[in-house]
């Protein structure tokens, strides 16, 4: 195989992988998944939420997504627009993102913002280096309650 169709390989196996990073981090989020989130960083990674807690290191992100998880036991994360370049073995991206949670204290939100992204492949393995969420707007949804499906938001079925 020449260098140059070696190359072209890599970037699309490389895309996939990021792809795949974000959609997993939506879907430990949404589903509380802490040992698939525990699988989308390094050791050294840092989450940046703003006003959704700070964290530097695997075990302070895990600890953040714990208090995140309890505060809003229902989230559903919307990824989109995911604008990423690749250089070797980094890469950065923007996505956008929207999402619905339920906050315990404050009920249901919508938001909306985007976030800002460094990958980075170490032995192989694609994960996120910082993740820096950019909060566009906080909704609160006024009179807002599901009235079908397996998410009632704390009222019986």
């Amino acid at each position: 195989m020449s260098k140059e169709l070696e190359a072209r390989l890599d970037a699309i196996e490389s895309r996939f992988a990021i792809d795949a990073l974000i959609a997993n981090y939506a879907e430990a989020f949404d589903t509380m998944n802490e040992a698939l989130l525990a699988t989308l960083w390094h050791p050294d990674s840092r989450l940046l939420l703003g006003a959704n807690g700070n964290a530097e290191g695997l075990d302070a992100i895990l600890a953040q997504a714990r208090v995140n998880m309890k505060r809003m036991p229902h989230m559903h994360h919307w990824m989109a627009n995911s604008i990423i370049t690749l250089d070797g073995d980094n890469g950065h991206g923007l996505v956008a993102a929207d999402c619905l949670f339920y906050d315990v204290e404050k009920g249901p939100l919508q938001v909306s913002g985007q976030y800002k992204d460094i990958y980075q492949r170490r032995d192989g393995r694609w994960a996120f280096q910082q993740r820096i969420f950019e909060m566009h707007f906080a909704t609160p949804l006024q009179n807002w309650t599901p009235i079908m499906g397996t998410e009632r938001f704390g009222r019986p079925l």
